[in-house]
């Protein structure tokens, strides 16, 4: 493998198995995600009060074809790299990549759920059973703690029970309970996550709205409007001044692309220089395509847009990743997609995308 080939993916995923949430709190035991079976759909996991079963099998289903995307897939047929860490180590050796920075399958669906006491419980049964399962090899399998925040305080809590697990970040519901994250209430946490270290992570699908439904015409239309969601959070924290505040706080958006990036910028900057002196803004100094740059991340997989925009992005703040075990992302051929991405790239630009910013920033 070559130098340039040396990968770090900034997005994967785990598919949680009945066993992940078997140490939640005892009053939610009887409510907790299980896992069930359907004709029609296959696997999937149940979560009370949430009208979605979560389909495991089209859900996590690298390698299959699209076109058999459809297919009901049985428990027993999920690919054991999602839930197992010693099988996610020989998919990292067959693809050639050296660390991947876990995310939630289920927990993505858990974070829309509207009772945040049930929510905290499940986040908490998530983190510990992923703590056991990065516990294998910390070195390459970087553990994101999810952070349920129903208050500042507990928030900070958390942050320090998420630093203290191994974790190597915190990710956020896309909507949160206390105020909104453009708020200065919000000022305290932010800087609990510098403290210690830990970029604060937003991840699609996780903001109501995310999971379709909303979209005019056809329904593959709801899957290209999932990332709008963490633009909209993106776009408030910049220009509601949380940067500004807080310029140390490093904040990933993370399975939304990063092609968009550059004409997004032009967008907030257009709007706050023609716009703010009549229309309500926070107190920031500077253009926000300047904060875009400097305090935000993204990931992408197979975005190809980005090769045409590269003098527009700081592309020490874009990572790629592989996205496994998820059906949108790049295995089995994540070393020739890599190497598609970044093909008109200098050798430094390329080795930042694939490798250095990620390992930068979560300190692998």
């Amino acid at each position: 493998m070559s130098e340039s080939h040396r990968l770090v993916s900034a997005d994967s995923h785990i598919c949680e198995v009945e066993a992940c949430y078997e140490q939640i709190d005892p009053k939610y035991r009887s409510e907790r995600p299980q896992a069930a079976n359907d004709g029609d759909i296959g696997a999937y996991m149940e979560i009370p009060n949430i009208d979605l079963k979560v389909p495991m099998g089209s859900l996590c289903r690298a390698g299959v074809p699209p076109e058999k995307w459809n297919r009901p897939v049985p428990w027993e047929e999920l690919h054991p790299a999602g839930y197992d860490p010693k099988a996610r180590l020989a998919i990292q050796d067959e693809e050639g990549v050296l660390a991947e920075v876990l995310y939630p399958s289920v927990g993505m669906v858990v974070c829309n759920h509207t009772d945040w006491d049930y929510k905290k419980a499940c986040f908490d049964a998530y983190n510990r059973w992923l703590a056991e399962f990065c516990s294998t090899d910390p070195r390459r399998l970087i553990g994101i703690g999810m952070a349920a925040v129903r208050t500042i305080e507990e928030g900070i809590e958390e942050v320090e029970q998420i630093k203290a697990m191994g974790f190597q970040g915190v990710m956020l519901c896309g909507d949160p309970l206390v105020e909104d994250y453009h708020h200065p209430s919000y000022d305290p946490f932010w800087q609990a996550c510098i403290d210690h270290g830990l970029p604060v992570n937003f991840h699609i699908l996780t903001t109501r709205g995310d999971m379709g439904g909303a979209a005019r015409g056809p329904a593959i239309i709801n899957q290209i409007m999932t990332i709008r969601g963490n633009q909209n959070i993106i776009t408030m924290m910049i220009l509601g001044a949380v940067f500004e505040r807080n310029p140390e706080l490093r904040v990933i958006m993370v399975e939304n692309d990063a092609g968009w990036i550059p004409h997004f910028g032009f967008r907030m900057d257009h709007a706050w220089e023609r716009h703010r002196w009549w229309m309500e803004t926070g107190a920031i100094q500077r253009k926000p395509s300047e904060y875009l740059k400097e305090n935000v991340y993204a990931t992408f997989q197979d975005d190809y847009s980005v090769k045409l925009v590269l003098d527009g992005l700081n592309l020490e703040r874009v990572m790629w990743a592989s996205d496994f075990p998820h059906g949108d992302g790049t295995y089995p051929e994540s070393q020739e997609i890599a190497t598609e991405m970044t093909n008109t790239m200098t050798s430094s630009q390329r080795q930042a995308i694939l490798h250095d910013n990620a390992a930068s920033l979560y300190q692998l």
